[in-house]
């Protein structure tokens, strides 16, 4: 799916959209899970949100603690709650956490990226 052109200002991109199997970002199509930080832009070893109880997929995010104050997840096709310890983890290192479909997520993203807030996104492919 194509998003709606918006106007960004600064070097972390937008997601210009997103199909089966992974994400179209700045005119390139990345494979698979995606992780977008304020200086990243990079495959996330996620695959189901079941996989992102583990130290590989939860690392990068907690390397986000103090450059963004959300991270928002893509849990897929619906949404699915974030596993509560990993939770716990990424909010005492002073990470918001926002778990919704992964359609929802990139939108959210963007919007939250034209506002210029400090925000990631941790999308599971579709």
């Amino acid at each position: 799916m194509k998003m709606s052109e918006l106007e960004f200002e600064g070097a972390q991109p937008p997601i210009d959209g997103y199909a089966p199997g992974g994400f179209r970002v700045r005119g390139a199509f990345y494979d698979g899970s995606l992780l977008i930080g304020p200086d990243s832009l990079s495959t996330w070893p996620a695959a189901s949100i079941q996989e992102v109880d583990s130290d590989a997929a939860i690392a990068p995010l907690l390397a986000l603690a103090g450059r963004v104050d959300v991270v928002l997840v893509g849990a897929g096709e619906d949404i699915a709650p974030f596993p509560a310890a990993r939770r716990a983890e990424l909010e005492a290192a002073g990470l918001g956490v926002e778990t919704m479909s992964t359609s929802s997520a990139s939108r959210t993203y963007n919007v939250l990226l034209s506002e210029g807030r400090r925000v990631a996104a941790a999308l599971i492919a579709l």
